[in-house]
């Protein structure tokens, strides 16, 4: 099982800008756009980086992204650093999933070749039945 880095972690401890650097643009974090309504298709934003971006070169980048419901894998996004003119970006994927229970369990992961495995902190989103949910 490989390490996996995780922000909430590795933020408490970097004492120095390169530190908070070096930890925010490898973390991806989970927004989800919208209400959450069961059998409806929800939006949900993953984005590697919320301060700084990652490089993008041919040897260095984030190879891929995914979007995880607790033990349940929705989506895996392979990336390429062509995708981003080989720049230094911050890597942005959308996943749309539907909720078919009351709670869903979000967390990111994603991929750096020169850094390894990181995981975002869980967000954690109601999911309310169609006739209770507003207009």
């Amino acid at each position: 099982m490989p390490k996996i880095n995780r922000y909430s972690e590795l933020i408490k401890t970097a004492q120095s800008e390169a530190k908070v650097d070096f930890v925010d643009r490898h973390s991806p974090f989970v927004y989800v756009e919208g209400e959450a309504v069961k059998g409806k298709k929800l939006k949900v934003k993953v984005k590697v980086g919320k301060e700084y971006s990652h490089p993008m070169d041919f040897d260095h980048y984030i190879a891929f992204v995914q979007l995880w419901d607790g033990n349940t894998l929705l989506g895996h996004v392979q990336i390429q650093p062509e995708m981003l003119g080989n720049q230094r970006d911050q890597v942005e994927v959308d996943f749309y999933i539907v909720p078919t229970k009351n709670k869903l369990q979000l967390h990111a992961l994603s991929y750096c070749t020169k850094h390894g495995l990181w995981e975002s902190d869980v967000v954690e989103v109601e999911v309310k039945e169609p006739e209770t949910a507003t207009a």
